[in-house]
């Protein structure tokens, strides 16, 4: 096998095993402006096989904006974190809600 060669199958293998890494990364963005206090939603019925994601703030266009709630098609083994706003010192910082193992 050439040395061009060999270097591309390392090459390739290198980012097949760092392509997931990057994938999940996360960008954060921090805001001076706390958010608004939450909407009361009325949740509809409930849905057999989903769970309800609850309503949040987004920061958008340099203001809060409400995403309303939603039902997600449910994932055995995992529940719903919903998203939430946490306070760094005198900055605050959105936290998308996720699926976390049981």
């Amino acid at each position: 096998m050439s040395t061009k060669t060999l270097a591309l199958c390392a090459a390739m293998g290198i980012a097949a095993i760092a392509a997931p890494m990057f994938a999940s990364a996360r960008t954060y963005v921090d805001v001076d402006i706390a958010p608004p206090a939450s909407r009361v939603e009325v949740i509809p019925s409930a849905r057999a096989g989903y769970v309800w994601s609850p309503g949040y703030y987004n920061y958008s266009g340099h203001k809060h904006v409400w995403v309303g709630g939603q039902y997600r098609h449910e994932r055995h083994g995992y529940h719903w974190t919903a998203d939430r706003w946490d306070q760094h010192d005198t900055h605050w910082r959105h936290e998308p809600g996720r699926w976390d193992r049981d």
